[in-house]
């Protein structure tokens, strides 16, 4: 019985760790409003100016337009999410919502709740 217990609580902690392995470390301005929409894919860039990809696909601003179009291949107006730090450069999120713009994606800016 002891086994089963501890076996089941193995089980559980594992599940957990497995949950979201691939988060960045990102503090997001404030906003309060949401979307209803899921985003098809993600674009993080972390405070340091890297781009990554589904939080686990690290890319280029220049590989960044060709990564998009293979992952999004065949989506009409395709929902994308971008988390960038606070402490990110603008210019860097300019570029990126212009490769959005580009592509005809809808580009949705994360942000954490006031």
């Amino acid at each position: 019985m002891t086994d089963m217990v501890f076996l089941l609580l193995m089980f559980v902690l594992m599940a957990l760790t497995l949950v979201n392995p691939n988060a960045l470390r990102l503090v997001l301005p404030k906003s309060s409003n949401q979307i209803t929409e899921k985003p098809y894919t993600t674009v993080s860039i972390t405070p340091e100016g890297k781009i990554f990809v589904d939080a686990n696909i690290p890319v280029t601003l220049e590989q960044l337009e060709s990564v998009l179009r293979e992952k999004l291949i065949g989506k009409e107006r395709p929902l994308i999410s971008l988390h960038a730090d606070e402490k990110v450069d603008w210019g860097q999120v300019a570029a990126v919502m212009d490769i959005a713009r580009r592509n005809n994606y809808t580009m949705v800016a994360a942000m954490r709740n006031p």
